[in-house]
């Protein structure tokens, strides 16, 4: 299935079906199609061909999304670009994918503009929602030729790109499978491009259907940017013809009003969101008995606060691991393995990833290649259908990845004798510390049980006697107070002396990333300044 066909899908169970609702204004499934056929008319007119690379810079935004699928028709390859990345990132990964076309929301003009000059395959400039510069109108076949008062418009206005431009069927055969090139950040140093073909979303589709509850039409709130997991969530969703609205910007008070006036049934959330949500004055008061599936994934989750969040927000708690390079669906635990038979919390599940997904293999390997056993821990390593085709222009990133014939995850984790997979580290975040094997999310997890904590991160720094010394950074509840001797004591209490901080920070906020990951690269970094400093 190419994308267009999940909307195709959809539309199939009725055109007149609400499809993207954004506000108060709700596009139907035809309505999105229609939308659809004339972007990637637009898009052969300005010359756009199979295979060209399309990058979309947006908020979350209907009209946004319904263009991904115009991109789709006309055989080209969309470009999810986050509109909260710094300039020099997307400067570099629209670079680096080539892009020949790019579709903005008037909110990143200065953005776009700032990076355009270094960008001169970007060809095609297209403004969703004005001209993008305050002068006028660029040609209708969206180059940013110039202005009657002879100023350069930074983009065609998509009103203008559109006109005269059928909402008529047609679509252009594509070049090869490759369907979505997704930027891995730069978090580990340059950004590479993964290669998403159409046979890994529909895996993760297939995998995410049969893995979670649904019944006809589902209902989703998408608060997370659609630039991410988010958005791929939306495929299978429209394939039951289902509803999506989509907050454009993250706010917790209109989520839990959204989830009671749409009767959302499934959503996807980060930990620290879900955190933020447990201590929400509207919680208690929002009607929440619609929901079916609340996902959580992207970053570990307390085990404390996720039995506390089944309590609060009902048995619907469902989490998901993947990563760019196999998205979502490496490993799932529905809400229902939340639970024993006898209804009681299976709390012993709570720190693992749940179970590999049926359409995937996984296992845990060595530094030497050698699969170990259950309980042993190494690098989960994946196969299957679900993993990316490749890095873009970057065949040796590629090799690297898929040493041995397994996809090389960089987490750290081992399954157990029910083949639950239990993720302890992120390869490079393990901490040595007097010659002992430190894992900090283990160590994140002992704190996360003090009630006072909302949330921590847990990063080794130099140490003259340790090697490495296990710090805590916590962020405290309101009005909550704890010293570093007690926190050292209530996680010593619970893993041993070696595993407890000898360091423990309290911070007002974490640094996050664009999807709500506690950065820890940045609060070493900021640690590491600090002592330099004295």
């Amino acid at each position: 299935m190419r994308l267009t066909d999940y909307l195709d899908k959809g539309a199939s169970l009725g055109p007149g079906a609400p499809c993207l609702t954004t506000g108060d204004r709700t596009l139907t499934y035809g309505e999105v199609q229609e939308l659809s056929w004339r972007v990637t008319r637009a898009l052969d007119r300005s010359g756009v061909r199979p295979g060209d690379k399309v990058a979309v810079l947006s908020a979350n935004d209907s009209t946004a999304f319904s263009c991904v699928f115009g991109i789709s028709r006309a055989g080209a390859v969309w470009c999810p670009v986050n509109p909260r990345n710094e300039a020099a990132e997307n400067r570099e990964l629209l670079d680096l994918f080539d892009c020949t076309c790019l579709i903005f929301q008037e909110a990143y003009a200065p953005l776009v503009a700032k990076i355009l000059p270094d960008l001169p395959k970007l060809t095609t400039l297209v403004c969703l929602d004005g001209s993008a510069d305050g002068s006028a109108d660029g040609s209708p076949d969206g180059s940013p030729d110039g202005s009657p008062d002879g100023s350069p418009a930074l983009a065609t206005p998509f009103a203008r790109w559109l006109e005269d431009v059928p909402a008529e069927p047609w679509e252009a055969s594509p070049a090869d499978d490759t369907v979505m090139l997704v930027g891995t950040g730069g978090t580990t140093g340059s950004p590479k491009g993964v290669m998403l073909t159409d046979r890994n979303i529909e895996t993760m589709s297939a995998l995410t259907l049969m893995s979670y509850p649904f019944g006809t039409r589902p209902v989703y709130l998408a608060l997370a940017p659609l630039t991410h997991a988010a958005g791929v969530l939306c495929f299978p969703v429209m394939t039951l013809g289902g509803e999506i609205v989509i907050m454009p910007a993250p706010d917790l008070t209109d989520f839990l009003a959204q989830i009671e006036r749409h009767r959302v049934t499934h959503t996807f959330l980060p930990p620290t969101l879900i955190y933020m949500l447990l201590g929400h004055p509207d919680l208690a008061s929002t009607d929440l008995t619609s929901l079916r599936c609340l996902w959580y994934g992207a970053a570990p989750m307390s085990a404390a606060r996720l039995a506390e969040a089944i309590d609060r927000i009902g048995p619907v708690m469902a989490q998901l691991f993947g990563q760019s390079e196999a998205p979502m669906m490496i490993s799932t635990m529905a809400p229902e393995d939340h639970f024993h038979a006898d209804g009681s919390l299976a709390v012993e599940r709570f720190t693992s990833a749940g179970r590999p997904a049926p359409l995937v293999t996984v296992a845990i390997m060595d530094s030497a290649g050698r699969l170990l056993p259950p309980g042993e821990r190494g690098e989960i390593v994946v196969r299957g259908s679900l993993v990316m085709a490749g890095y873009y222009k970057n065949p040796s990133a590629t090799e690297e990845a898929s040493r041995h014939g397994w996809h090389h995850t960089g987490d750290i984790g081992y399954l157990d004798a029910d083949n639950y997979l239990f993720i302890v580290d992120r390869a490079k975040d393990m901490i040595i510390s007097g010659g002992f094997n430190v894992y900090s999310a283990e160590v994140e997890q002992a704190v996360m049980e003090h009630p006072a904590v909302q949330d921590c991160a847990v990063v080794g720094l130099p140490d003259d006697k340790w090697g490495e010394r296990v710090t805590a950074v916590v962020q405290l509840h309101p009005q909550q107070s704890v010293t570093d001797g007690e926190m050292r004591a209530f996680v010593k209490a619970r893993i041993g002396g070696v595993k407890a901080p000898k360091q423990v920070e309290v911070w007002s906020d974490l640094p996050r990333s664009k999807v709500g990951k506690v950065l820890k690269g940045d609060v070493r970094s900021r640690l590491l300044h600090r002592g330099s400093h004295g």
